[in-house]
């Protein structure tokens, strides 16, 4: 054996191994985490058989969609995956101390979780923090090391002046020393450069004996590369997906880096037969899962500067348009950087991402900065979440607490045990398992709904909002096929046409309002007033009075058009003697008139409240918004019930002005 072959020998390195992430992160980041039990059942033999290392199927925001939009058990998932794979270790993502929520939980809750998570089916445990503040891994690591499971650390990776390799070694060593079984390196928003990896893992592998793994989304298209550079470095496992639901906000496909690596002392024995039939099961099913709003480029430069990861950017465009203001896109994006560098440069995994996201979209929507500042960034500022990286200003500090100082200790260390008083408040004859209960410690009003939903009887029950949604899909992938012929120009021009109020043309006008891009078509006469909407199948009144779709006389009447989503509510007219004062929603989301299930109302008719006391809550975009009443006031009624839907400058309730 010649020396250039013995060289080839010892540094012949042992098979990488690859995680399969189509199941959780992959649909996550792409389909709005929209993919349903029976989507994976159908495939799941198949994915087992493989030859992939794990399969993380589990964790992150699939436990919630599960329970409010999938009107699926999340338990159950889990259960039938596990089923079926039996050849494959399952994997999760543990949010540590918040588990698969939005703060931090109590430690019998964490450790109860983890105990009915390993027992239900999951093998390995990917933990992280959105902070990296190893004293929110401590517990969950202690929790998943004591009933037998693999203990996966995380570093979660950004680019500040605060975040170097310096700083990430410490927080691998910290982990370490917990026991952790081996790391990952967490590039949640395809940010990690190959050169930046290479000195990472090389770093990294000098200071820690212990495997890594890396975890990079594809936004950027530099992951394919960073892959190379990390594994070369020593990173012995990679997170791919199938290659449907691969590239863009998702993981690099499992099939390119296969193929990248079967060239290499890497090469990785997966089964490609398999694989193609994988891909193909997934590719019949994306038309119709791809939400409406999915960007038509695979690559995003920006996200170098925003840092949003592939999971918060598709739920952050659902968000948008939800609150009618997808338009309004490059401005929230522009504003993250800043309210991120306002709370110390946190990583933006979530739930970091979708607080900073959040704000950024309230700041954006309001027209001024932190107008609206929901719950959850008050705690954040409270040190409720963890240390940040960075010193948040005393003046910003002020500017959300007032006086109020934050805490400096593990924020775990002031809750109470959960579990003891957990269904106090909750009907017994909706728990069929104790993990019922697990899930409604972490998503009360979710869980409520999701059970009260499998309770009614199957022929009774309303459709999941998820069928909703993709039989919406499905109209407009069939309107799209089946094109209208093209019209004939009309004799008039643009502006005439535009001009007509004769109503019983209104299709037409909504045509062309849609043809040019105008989403509020409001025509008054006197103090009646029609408003055509874009988004609407019918007039709709604007004020006391209703025009008259009849009328002819209407025909001579001017018009006024305004494009302006902000200000739709502005156009209408209520006769004077009608008009009372109301307290409206500032976003579009669920309405509810406590801070939780079993807890008093804020208010009821008849209360008399100050300027800026608390009314009500709207949940949107996942956090919780406190709704300050604008002036002193009586409520004199209460217009929505609790958990409806409401839209923005929806009014909430009528009141007196005191």
């Amino acid at each position: 054996m010649d020396a250039k072959e013995s060289k080839k020998k010892k540094t012949h390195r042992i098979p990488l191994r690859i995680t399969d992430t189509t199941l959780r992160d992959a649909h996550q980041s792409l389909w709005a985490t929209r993919m349903r039990i029976g989507d994976i059942m159908d495939i799941i033999d198949v994915i087992d058989s493989v030859g992939y290392y794990s399969l993380e199927m589990w964790g992150g925001a699939t436990f919630d969609v599960c329970l409010r939009f999938l009107r699926e058990n999340p338990w159950e998932r889990l259960r039938l995956i596990k089923s079926r794979a039996s050849k494959t270790p399952l994997q999760m993502l543990l949010r540590g101390q918040n588990i698969l929520g939005y703060k931090n939980y109590p430690d019998d809750l964490l450790d109860r979780f983890v105990a009915l998570a390993i027992y239900n089916g999951i093998d390995i445990f990917r933990i992280f923090d959105a902070l990296n503040d190893t004293r929110n891994l401590e517990y969950a690591i202690k929790a998943v090391k004591k009933y037998g499971g693999h203990a996966q650390g995380t570093i979660c990776y950004t680019i500040s002046p605060y975040h170097t390799i310096n700083n990430y070694v410490k927080v691998a060593k910290e982990q370490v020393e917990l026991g952790i079984d081996t790391l990952c390196i967490k590039d949640m928003a395809g940010i990690l450069s190959p050169i930046s990896a290479e000195k990472l893992i090389s770093a990294l592998i000098e200071e820690v004996n212990i495997p890594i793994q890396l975890h990079c989304h594809a936004s950027s298209g530099m992951a394919y590369a960073t892959y190379v550079e990390g594994v070369r470095a020593g990173a012995g496992a990679i997170d791919c997906a199938i290659a449907p639901l691969a590239g863009f906000s998702s993981q690099p496909p499992v099939e390119t880096m296969a193929t990248i690596f079967s060239e290499t002392d890497y090469a990785v024995q997966l089964d490609f037969d398999a694989l193609q039939v994988i891909a193909n099961h997934f590719t019949k099913i994306a038309p119709k899962m791809k939400p409406t709003h999915s960007p038509v480029s695979i690559i995003d430069p920006d996200i170098l500067i925003h840092q949003i990861p592939g999971g918060m950017i598709s739920n952050l465009r659902s968000q948008l348009a939800q609150q009618k203001s997808l338009d309004k896109l490059e401005e929230v994006l522009a504003e993250v950087p800043r309210v991120r560098a306002d709370l110390g440069f946190p990583p933006l995994v979530t739930p970091t991402s979708q607080i900073v996201g959040t704000q950024a979209v309230l700041n954006i929507l309001s027209g001024e900065r932190y107008k609206i500042v929901p719950n959850e960034i008050k705690n954040y500022v409270r040190g409720l979440y963890g240390r940040p990286p960075a010193k948040i200003s005393p003046e910003f500090t002020k500017l959300i607490l007032g006086d109020e100082k934050p805490v400096t200790h593990r924020p775990a260390d002031d809750l109470e045990p959960l579990l003891p008083k957990a269904t106090e408040n909750l009907d017994s004859s909706l728990i069929e398992h104790e993990e019922d209960i697990i899930s409604y410690c972490l998503f009360p009003e979710q869980a409520l709904e999701y059970f009260k939903w499998r309770n009614t009887p199957p022929e009774e029950r309303p459709p999941a909002p998820v069928e909703i949604e993709l039989a919406e899909n499905e109209k407009s992938i069939s309107a799209v096929s089946e094109k209208k012929p093209e019209k004939k120009p009309k004799e008039h021009g643009d502006e005439s046409l535009l001009s007509r109020t004769d109503y019983n043309g209104f299709a037409e006008i909504m045509d062309k309002m849609a043809e040019l891009n105008i989403t509020e078509l409001v025509i008054r006469k006197g103090e009646k007033a029609l408003s055509l909407r874009a988004d609407a199948d019918t007039p709709q009144k604007t004020g006391k009075k209703r025009a008259s779709i009849a009328s002819q006389e209407a025909a001579k009447t001017s018009t006024d058009i305004s494009a302006d989503n902000d200000e739709k509510t502005a156009e209408a007219i209520p006769e004077s003697s009608e008009e009372r004062a109301t307290i409206v929603s500032p976003l579009t989301g669920k309405y509810y008139s406590s801070p939780s299930p079993g807890k008093p109302a804020y208010i009821s008719v008849g209360s008399s409240v100050k300027a800026g006391e608390k009314v009500c809550i709207v949940e949107a975009m996942k956090l919780i918004n406190e709704i300050n009443a604008p002036f002193a006031c009586r409520i004199t009624e209460i217009l929505v019930k609790d958990g409806e839907n409401v839209e923005k400058d929806q009014p909430l309730m009528a009141v007196e002005l005191l």
